[in-house]
């Protein structure tokens, strides 16, 4: 009885806090969004150099999009003349850095683990953009154009910017809302699943697959993290769950990594634009991202 009252007070606790945290975290980067009109995003990727990597990284860390957004936008950066790398800076972090997983793990595991882990994201995903444009991947990409996003909410003013401050907030948590809705039967199953393997999970059997001691834990959990993951909403709180029973913090990022930036569905739409060998390219940098990341939570926390 002790064990399932705390299972189901894991349950509601931290159901309550995600929510809450998704709902703010979106709802901040829809105004910040508003601000910055899209034509001078345009301009600022198109810069020489390894600064539109920069840029285009740091862009892909403020826009919580799902695959179904990204890709498009991908391609219309290439038919905007976008700079190749840049625009794989901008691919590699969008998912990577989505604001949504970067709150939960500040809310969950900490400030420090949220700095190291977007720190070791930006830093990947700017150098392996800037790599994949000097060694001529952009070759590999077809000649195609994908229609605008299929998850893009109402219709909104075309002008937000020129709103009133207090109309600019109520569209951006009707934003937020929307954006919720349709993922919040995948955020509960996996706070559900979280709490069974909080209350119920034996600790010696995590320890031994994917403790600090295990030095394969990482890679092997970059590479289960892909059929695991359905959304961010739905990793972060099995591998806070897996955390809490001994799974090393290195495990449980390179798990939410592999499964963010190889999910599926987003390899699936990418094969469309891309040939094989740079979706094959694409899904070596993830891993080896979500590799080096692991290894240097488990270094240094």
């Amino acid at each position: 009885m002790n064990t399932l009252l705390d299972t189901l007070q894991y349950f509601v606790f931290i159901t309550i806090e995600l929510i809450a945290l998704f709902l703010l975290i979106s709802a901040a980067v829809e105004i910040i969004l508003m601000y910055i009109p899209e034509e001078t995003i345009r301009k600022k990727l198109s810069g020489s150099g390894i600064m539109g990597n920069v840029i285009a990284a740091g862009f892909g860390a403020l826009t919580p999009f799902c695959a179904c957004s990204t890709i498009p936008m991908t391609v219309g950066f290439l038919n905007a003349g976008v700079p190749f790398g840049s625009t794989m800076s901008f691919l590699i972090a969008s998912p990577l850095l989505n604001p949504i997983i970067i709150g939960m793990l500040g809310a969950l595991v900490g400030f420090k683990a949220m700095v190291f882990y977007f720190v070791i994201a930006f830093i990947c995903s700017v150098a392996f953009g800037y790599v994949l444009e000097k060694i001529g991947a952009q070759k590999y990409v077809k000649n195609v154009r994908v229609k605008p996003s299929c998850c893009s909410g109402s219709e909104q003013p075309k002008n937000k910017r020129l709103l009133p401050f207090r109309q600019k907030i109520k569209i951006a948590f009707i934003n937020a809302w929307g954006s919720l809705r349709p993922i919040m039967i995948y955020l509960l199953i996996g706070v559900a699943l979280g709490a069974g393997i909080y209350g119920y999970m034996p600790q010696d059997f995590v320890l031994k697959i994917a403790g600090a001691d295990n030095p394969l834990a990482i890679p092997v959990a970059a590479v289960l993290g892909i059929p695991l993951y359905i959304r961010a909403e739905t990793a972060i709180p099995i591998g806070i769950a897996l955390m809490g029973k001994g799974m090393s913090i290195g495990a449980v990022i390179a798990l939410v990594i592999g499964g963010a930036g190889m999910a599926i569905p987003e390899m699936s739409m990418l094969a469309s634009i891309f040939k094989k060998k740079l979706v094959g390219m694409i899904v070596a940098v993830i891993f080896l991202t979500a590799v080096i990341a692991g290894y240097v939570f488990n270094l240094f926390l």
